[in-house]
């Protein structure tokens, strides 16, 4: 099924330096519709995950699996409305505006995978400092990205694979199981409203030429 349209991630070590670094998109988690605070009041939430690797900057996290890329990921509001800051992340990495109409119809699946240039910095909790995604664009003219390492995945809550759901970490685990999606999942007695999405419809262009 096509999964149709808050900052996570960050280091408690040695943070990758702050800059712009040629990056791929590895990862796309659909985690669901869960509650959260929004302008002093709790609202429920479609959220989506979405990770990406550095090729080119690798550490040893962890002596059993040695040398492996810096990844980072950030969360979204699965909202492609004109003012969603998803649907302006994506207009950044595609360097094309999207009409409504495609906006309606665009499957963000179709970003794992695809290169971008991560823009990093650093913000500083306490004695500590966390490198974050501060913005995705499209890849500079000429420049290029190294083939990814790590595997691609796709989790949709609301297909929902137990194969795939175990291979997420414990952080992200936790996250779905927020979700309405997923306690209905365990529970099909438990039934809520839909969230409201609105968009409109515009002409289409032709896009052959853009990432996504």
């Amino acid at each position: 099924m096509a999964i149709v349209a808050k900052n996570t991630g960050g280091t408690a070590y040695e943070p990758l330096e702050a800059g712009n670094y040629p990056a791929r998109c590895i990862s796309m988690i659909r985690v669901g519709t869960v509650e959260e605070e929004y302008l002093g009041k709790k609202k429920w939430m479609d959220k989506v995950t979405l990770t990406f690797e550095i090729p080119d900057e690798q550490k040893v996290f962890t002596e059993a699996k040695g040398m492996q890329p810096y990844v980072f990921s950030k969360d979204f509001t699965l909202s492609m409305y004109e003012k969603a800051n998803l649907r302006k992340v994506l207009e950044s990495w595609r360097g094309k505006a999207f009409t409504n109409e495609q906006a309606e119809s665009f499957d963000i699946t179709a970003l794992v995978g695809k290169p971008c240039l991560l823009n990093i910095i650093h913000k500083q909790v306490g004695d500590k400092t966390y490198a974050n995604i501060a913005g995705i664009s499209a890849m500079p003219k000429g420049m290029t990205c190294s083939p990814q390492i790590n595997e691609s995945v796709v989790f949709n809550v609301e297909e929902f694979d137990q194969k795939v759901f175990d291979g997420l970490s414990e952080y992200v685990q936790n996250k779905v199981k927020r979700s309405r999606e997923y306690v209905a999942f365990q529970n099909p007695n438990v039934t809520h409203d839909e969230p409201a999405t609105s968009n409109s419809l515009e002409t289409n262009d032709d896009d052959s030429d853009l990432p996504f």
